[in-house]
């Protein structure tokens, strides 16, 4: 009788441990959220991780016209200097702490007239896709369009 009660111990303890590591892979999952912003000529992409455990940024792909880029500065036709951008690949990678961000594009416009009329408009034509990972190594993977930016072009208000 002492042996069987030990080994349902035994098993009582093989499963709490189950239990317990999974309740801290889902308390320390990260959650992605891709933000976009254009307000006043600070136009930005960024991610965002508003999780309770760190994102492990893997890659990121943009889409424009069906091909995938690994960069941005390859889907847009803007001077590299005039705007700020992150690359992550299998060699660099970035982790975005909870309740933090990582930017993918950023720019601040003297003038929101033409100039920010362009960045708007080629920014509309891509699509970011994130793949990460939390510390647990389950992979994941955000997607959205920038269409967003083309919300006031002038295609887009004649429509209206």
């Amino acid at each position: 009788m002492t042996v069987v009660i030990s080994w349902l111990a035994w098993f009582a303890l093989l499963y709490q441990v189950y239990l317990q590591r999974t309740h801290n892979e889902k308390s320390v999952k990260p959650l992605g959220q891709i933000d976009l912003e254009d307000r006043q000529g600070y136009i930005y992409v960024r991610v965002t991780n508003n999780g309770l455990g760190p994102m492990i940024i893997d890659q990121l792909f943009f889409v424009k016209e069906g091909k995938t880029y690994t960069a941005i500065e390859d889907c847009l036709d803007l001077y590299p200097r005039s705007y700020t951008r992150i690359s992550v690949n299998k060699s660099v990678r970035k982790v975005i702490l909870p309740n933090s961000h990582l930017i993918i594009f950023e720019t601040r416009l003297e003038k929101s007239g033409e100039d920010a009329h362009r960045v708007r408009q080629q920014l509309s034509s891509i699509g970011l896709q994130v793949a990460f990972r939390d510390i647990y190594d389950n992979k994941s993977t955000i997607k959205r369009e920038l269409q967003w930016f083309s919300r006031y072009s002038l295609a887009n208000a004649v429509e209206r």
